[in-house]
């Protein structure tokens, strides 16, 4: 069992049937009345968010949730084929459960493949990735006042924001959980 003092970014637990993870977290003291847990929580099996509010001492359920590393190989129909780095078995995951992350696997790719007592929940890519940019108009000098920026096709056909100073060929780091630009490399 856990309590609200004990909860932090990433604790796992039980709640109202559902499995959740913390993502955002903050104790709140008002000046009348107990103290209370304001969490962001998301449900690990739908991936779905949602926002509560806990007093001070209530008690949950916790759960482990493990990561193993798998390593990306190609795609198959409508799955994606991982393999497992510990015992080279290669597991066929569905396009549901990768989500929006698909267009941001490239082959051997490493990922961390989330389980919950042994139940397969999904895959959870690196925090950002690298992709060349395979065209962009070239930037003009001279006609920005503040931070400009242009559109920007990347090798896996998406399209993000550089600054002027990025041309074709160059090769620019994008979050994976935003789909943003953040440096180039």
């Amino acid at each position: 069992m856990i309590d609200t003092s004990q909860m932090g970014n990433g604790t796992v637990f039980e709640f109202e049937g559902a499995v959740y993870q913390v993502i955002w977290f903050q104790h709140h003291k008002p000046g009348k009345g107990g103290a209370m847990l304001r969490v962001k929580l998301r449900n690990v099996r739908t991936g779905s968010t949602i926002e509560r509010t806990f007093k001070s001492g209530e008690r949950f359920e916790e759960m482990s949730l493990a990561r193993r590393t798998k390593q990306y190989l190609y795609k198959e129909g409508e799955n994606f084929i991982f393999m497992d780095q510990e015992n080279f078995e290669q597991i066929p995951v569905s396009k549901e459960i990768v989500g929006d992350g698909a267009r941001f696997l490239m082959e051997n790719m490493e990922c961390q493949a989330l389980y919950l007592e042994e139940e397969f929940l999904g895959v959870e890519l690196p925090s950002s990735v690298t992709l060349k940019v395979s065209s962009t108009e070239p930037g003009v000098k001279g006609n920005s006042v503040s931070n400009m920026v242009k559109p920007a096709t990347l090798e896996n056909g998406m399209e993000v924001s550089v600054p002027l100073f990025v041309k074709e060929g160059d090769s620019v780091r994008v979050d994976t959980r935003t789909s943003e630009y953040l440096e180039r490399v």
